[in-house]
């Protein structure tokens, strides 16, 4: 006769034990991502509870969840009890996550460092798996007038063209600009294109009156800057 194993359902677990109840009785902060996960699940399968199929949403992303957020309905609906719904709520909580990181970030609206160039732009570019180029554009005050997205292309690179970066400085009247963009690779140094160009945009910038303060490099959840290193 073949052995099988039941599945044990979360009902049936001790009340600390259940993801839902440990949130409400010990908060938040007191759950493993497998637990967050398995509360946006909310069920399970047949085989599965809601917390077993978190688990293997995180073992199919290496337990990153910078990783998770990467994957789309197509890849996520590929795990036997993830339906499109469920699929959508993950993606829809993880995005909230990344807008709440964004808008904090641009609350503090002066720039005074590396890190906060990192902390406006890791919402917008640490989950592309595309390479892309912004701007953010400062007044006199280092206070940020707006921020835009240049270029997107490919996996290995885009495009950053001089002429449209200081149209856009000139147009909002721009005081100085901080380049930004991501290497979806995760390699952290500059390419010696990077280099280049930045070189190349601060000259354009000085002949202009304005100045290129940093140059940012984001590669997941690292950074790199050229102002840092005394690289401009």
């Amino acid at each position: 006769m073949e052995e099988y194993t039941k599945k044990t359902s979360i009902k049936q677990w001790a009340e600390d034990d259940r993801p839902r109840e440990k949130l409400l009785h010990k908060g938040k902060a007191a759950l493993s991502n497998a637990e967050l996960l398995a509360i946006l699940i909310r069920t399970g399968t047949t085989k599965q509870t809601a917390l077993d199929l978190g688990k293997e949403l995180l073992n199919k992303c290496h337990n990153n969840l910078i990783e998770l957020s990467k994957l789309g309905i197509p890849d996520l609906v590929q795990i036997d009890g993830i339906g499109e719904a469920k699929a959508i709520t993950l993606l829809a909580a993880l995005e909230v996550g990344n807008r709440r990181r964004a808008t904090t970030a641009l609350e503090k609206a002066k720039v005074s460092s590396s890190r906060d160039v990192f902390d406006i732009f890791h919402p917008e570019l640490a989950d592309s798996i595309y390479e892309q180029f912004w701007l953010l554009l400062l007044n006199r005050g280092n206070k940020v007038l707006k921020k835009i997205n240049i270029s997107e292309g490919g996996i290995s690179g885009t495009i950053a063209d001089p002429k449209k970066i200081f149209k856009r400085a000139l147009d909002h009247s721009a005081s100085s600009i901080i380049l930004c963009h991501n290497h979806p690779s995760g390699t952290l140094q500059p390419s010696e294109s990077d280099i280049k160009l930045t070189r190349k945009l601060r000259d354009a910038g000085n002949m202009l009156d304005i100045s290129v303060l940093d140059h940012v490099i984001i590669a997941e959840e690292k950074y790199f800057s050229f102002a840092d290193e005394g690289k401009i």
